[in-house]
């Protein structure tokens, strides 16, 4: 792992920044895809972990929740609306339908994350749009933000490209998620961590790339 702000690691992966997973603190934030349990539990052996929270219930991001929460023994905390697809080891599609998510086994969730709930320091915002309950985390004493996949920091499938929005046919509702996205603009991030793509460091480029996005 390495850390990115204080208290603030990125779990290591290949290729790198490819599906990434933090942790905040002594919470676990995402767990990539079913295949990356491994790499998890190794390099959180040495870490207190107490909790496991989302970002959105995609299957690269829970994908090894259930097998990590099962072998750390932590409780799953995901947004409020994301509930339902996570506890069914499902994800949300177009039209709220739920859909297989690939790896990702059901597991029960102890906590609702709702707008201006605390997690490990970080205020949980409520950034819907391409998941019903898509949370971000924002840390405002030193302007850290994990934003999941409101943006990608590079494309997934190509492992490649500049700052985006995500593909709007992954999204249920993509015009929310670009709403999401210019609320998160707005705060300035110092540091953006992505669900995809390599951290960021400069706000004025975070903020040019949602500008670019329709409807704006």
């Amino acid at each position: 792992m390495r850390e990115l702000a204080d208290g603030v690691w990125q779990l290591g992966g290949f290729p790198p920044n490819a599906v990434n997973i933090y942790v905040l603190g002594d919470v676990l934030i995402d767990a990539g895809l079913g295949i990356d349990r491994g790499r998890i539990l190794r390099q959180v052996s040495d870490r207190s972990i107490s909790g496991h929270a989302l970002t959105h219930a995609h299957f690269d991001h829970f994908g090894a929740s259930h097998a990590v929460c099962e072998t750390l023994g932590i409780p799953l905390w995901c947004g409020a609306a994301d509930v339902e697809a996570v506890e069914r080891g499902k994800m949300v599609g177009p039209g709220g339908m739920l859909l297989p998510a690939p790896g990702a086994g059901a597991h029960p969730v102890a906590r609702a994350l709702a707008e201006g709930d605390e997690v490990a320091g970080f205020t949980v915002l409520d950034t819907p749009g391409h998941s019903p309950g898509h949370v971000s985390y924002w840390r405002e004493s030193d302007r850290v933000l994990v934003c999941g996949d409101v943006m990608w920091g590079q494309n997934p499938f190509l492992l490649r490209g500049g700052l985006r929005e995500p593909y709007t046919h992954l999204s249920p509702d993509p015009r929310a998620n670009r709403d999401s996205a210019r609320r998160l603009a707005a705060l300035a991030p110092a540091l953006v961590c992505f669900g995809h793509g390599a951290p960021l460091r400069d706000p004025d480029k975070f903020s040019a790339a949602v500008a670019r996005l329709p409807g704006g």
